[in-house]
């Protein structure tokens, strides 16, 4: 199955399957027509940002975020990513002259939001190597806008019927979000817990 979902992934295709965190429906972050896809099988409003999974710190490099951000702030970057305690996506701010590039992600807010899923943690080991093979993906929680996130995959069939290309099950899956921690203004920000 997880080759499966590589070759969908790694052909345009979107996935619903089990992330670090909650179901997420995924598809690769540097493809833009599928991250559109997306938006419109999940109804997610237009202006709302998604949040991206990444197997190494230097990944934020090829979105924007800038070199000296992450020296800055690395050790927090470390201390939220690299702690067992509970999934956290940090949202960076963009610099400017990637502001047009990756506009159909970051959707004018200039800023994109990461988080890191480690292959050090056996329980994610199949989503780091989707991850991989794949590049970084979106991963917004599998639900139409305004639905609750499906905990299963008989839900996330329900909502999505055949919008999916390809549902990728888990025995056990966690059932909540991340928590949310913004480095926008410089400072760190907790915008969810």
């Amino acid at each position: 199955m997880k080759k499966d979902a590589i070759n969908v992934l790694n052909k345009g295709g979107v996935a619903v399957l089990p992330t670090d965190t909650i179901f997420g429906i995924v598809a690769r972050a540097m493809d833009k027509k599928a991250v559109e896809k997306v938006y419109k099988v999940k109804g997610r409003a237009p202006k709302k940002p998604c949040i991206i999974l990444i197997t190494k710190i230097s990944d934020l490099e090829k979105f924007g975020v800038n070199n000296s951000t992450i020296l800055t702030n690395f050790r927090i970057i470390k201390s939220l990513w690299i702690s067992k305690r509970r999934a956290v996506s940090i949202i960076f701010p963009l610099e400017k002259k990637f502001y047009k590039q990756f506009r159909y992600l970051h959707r004018g807010t200039n800023s994109l939001a990461f988080r890191l899923v480690s292959k050090e943690n056996k329980r994610h080991k199949n989503l780091h190597a989707i991850i991989s093979k794949t590049g970084s993906l979106i991963a917004p929680s599998a639900n139409p806008e305004g639905l609750a996130p499906a905990k299963n995959i008989t839900e996330a069939k329900k909502y999505f019927k055949d919008k999916v290309d390809l549902y990728l099950s888990s025995k056990k899956q966690k059932t909540k979000p991340s928590k949310i921690v913004s480095l926008v203004s410089g400072e760190p920000v907790v915008v969810r817990k």
